[in-house]
């Protein structure tokens, strides 16, 4: 029985489908690094020339923009 693999670490381009956002994002985020009112990169691995991403710190990413309330109350409650 063969099972599908499920690499662990994704291209660029797996990386972007995976995370629904564009490769020039991830491009211009790695050179940017993480600035002001700009979203941040999410982590990444340098092998050689080669960029991957960890798909776990892909989800870990993700989570980190998850909203548990609307923007409305947030803004209500200082």
């Amino acid at each position: 029985m063969n099972l599908p693999i499920q690499p662990r670490l994704l291209s660029e381009k797996e990386a972007s489908l995976y995370i629904c956002m564009s490769r020039s994002f991830l491009r211009q985020a790695r050179m940017d690094g993480n600035r002001e009112n700009r979203t941040p990169a999410p982590p990444f691995i340098k092998i050689g020339r080669a960029v991957r991403y960890l798909r776990e710190d892909l989800d870990a990413w993700l989570e980190s923009f998850v909203r548990r309330t609307h923007l409305y109350q947030d803004e209500t409650v200082a």
